[in-house]
């Protein structure tokens, strides 16, 4: 029959872990259930210094035979939670060692624990202190990561990750987009870098929507005060992806793969001169859509707001924006944002009109001055402007609008119109 575990497990020791460890001249091993524990390193990239700023820690455990034997095997080898706070301890204590004696002495090491070892930890656990005294390892290069995943103790989390605070470390979450994740943590935790789920990258390799998404979670991340990190970077197109998205450090095997060759910490193996150049020459090619709107509406622009000025109406002077396949709709909106009269819908926009959306159709007196393509045009009259592909809250497709402001008579007014966006640019120079 088996024993109840005590509700507070005791907590290993670096008296009982040291001689689980062993010195193979500048390296360390380790003993658990029989397997050889070693440490594999992956560099961490800032992409705007261009080189590595960290280094994640992995376990790499082998069978007497030096046969592989997989990471999530390992982890459910434990049999009581003491044992799995055993691990994760020694886990640790072997990668501070390993760290310790490289040649890198600027760099962070990223060091992984889970919520549930957390939880089962005590609330005055000193292990770690202890183990950054006898590493000699400063706090401020040591990441605790916490695997973004439920814990049926939150408070417990929130202090754990206050006590490594308090140390000097930092903090990350890791996973953060998976099925669970969500901001409330990121808020409750104030993590100083959030690594965000390879999901995410995959999936805004295969949908522009997601890539969408991905670069809106970033933001809203740096905006909540944390560093970003995305991982799982295989390809030159998603380290082009992550690179849009605005993410502050990469990390995966189109970089570097992990090591168990701890000497070769410090050799580059990522041209990023020529990666950011190919990013640049990229992002010039995405920028000319939007400038070829531009080029090409200006003049048309501004002959409808001189009729309009001269009296003509909003149907007389449009007609020339109205008739070309890639405009959706005009409107007028007053200085204040208010939309003066009814909105002119193309013969495009009336065939691409969505009954489900019907609600959203009439605009009538509408405000859009929280719109940054109204503010941007009344700050400078008489400049043409051009937003970015967005989502149409009128009928709920993605548009770039275009807005021109213009004095008539003692009145700022601007005209704006909604270029469909998923058409082709070269439609643009031909309607």
């Amino acid at each position: 029959m088996r024993h109840a575990l005590p509700e507070t497990p005791t907590d290993p020791e670096l008296d009982e872990l040291s001689p689980m460890l062993h010195r193979n001249g500048n390296t360390w091993s380790a003993d658990f259930r029989g397997l050889i524990l070693s440490t594999a390193l992956q560099p961490i990239y800032s992409v705007s210094h261009k080189r590595t700023v960290g280094y994640e820690a992995l376990i790499r455990a082998f069978d007497p035979d030096n046969s592989s034997v997989l990471p999530m095997h390992l982890f459910e080898l434990p049999t009581s939670d003491a044992e799995a706070l055993l691990l994760d301890r020694l886990c640790r204590y072997l990668h501070m060692q390993n760290y310790s004696a490289a040649e890198d002495q600027l760099n962070w090491l990223f060091l992984n624990v889970s919520p549930r070892v957390v939880t089962i930890g005590s609330r005055t656990d000193s292990f770690f202190g202890e183990l950054l005294a006898k590493t000699k390892l400063p706090p401020h290069r040591i990441v605790i990561e916490i695997v973004e995943q439920p814990t049926d103790d939150a408070e417990r989390l929130r202090e754990t990750v206050a006590y490594y605070k308090r140390l000097g470390c930092l903090t990350a979450i890791d996973d953060f987009g998976a099925g669970h994740s969500n901001f409330e943590r990121i808020w409750n935790l104030s993590p100083d870098i959030v690594k965000l789920d390879r999901k995410l990258l995959t999936r805004a390799t295969e949908d522009h929507k997601a890539r969408q998404i991905l670069n809106g979670i970033v933001s809203l991340l740096h905006q909540s005060g944390c560093l970003v990190l995305l991982e799982g970077v295989e390809t030159n197109d998603q380290a082009m992806i992550a690179i849009d998205a605005g993410v502050d450090f990469v990390q995966g095997f189109y970089f570097c793969r992990p090591s168990t060759d701890l000497t070769q910490l410090c050799k580059e193996s990522t041209d990023f001169d020529q990666l950011l150049q190919d990013y640049k020459a990229r992002h010039q090619i995405t920028r000319d859509p939007t400038r070829q709107l531009v080029d090409f509406f200006e003049g048309i622009f501004h002959r409808a707001t001189e009729q309009l000025q001269s009296g003509a109406t909003m149907t007389q002077a449009c007609s020339k924006l109205l008739s070309h396949p890639t405009v959706s709709r005009c409107y007028l909106a007053n200085d204040k944002g208010v939309q003066i009269e009814d909105t002119l819908v193309s013969d495009t926009g009336s065939r691409g009109l969505d009954p489900r959306f019907r609600p959203l159709e009439n605009t009538s007196k509408a405000d859009w001055y929280r719109q940054q393509y109204l503010r941007q045009a009344l700050a400078q009259p008489g400049n043409l402007h051009a937003t970015t592909p967005y989502l149409c809250v009128t009928g709920a497709y993605m548009c770039v609008t275009l807005s021109l402001c213009f004095s008539h008579g003692s009145e700022l007014k601007v005209l704006c119109c909604d270029v469909l966006a998923n058409t082709p640019a070269s439609s643009v120079s031909q309607g």
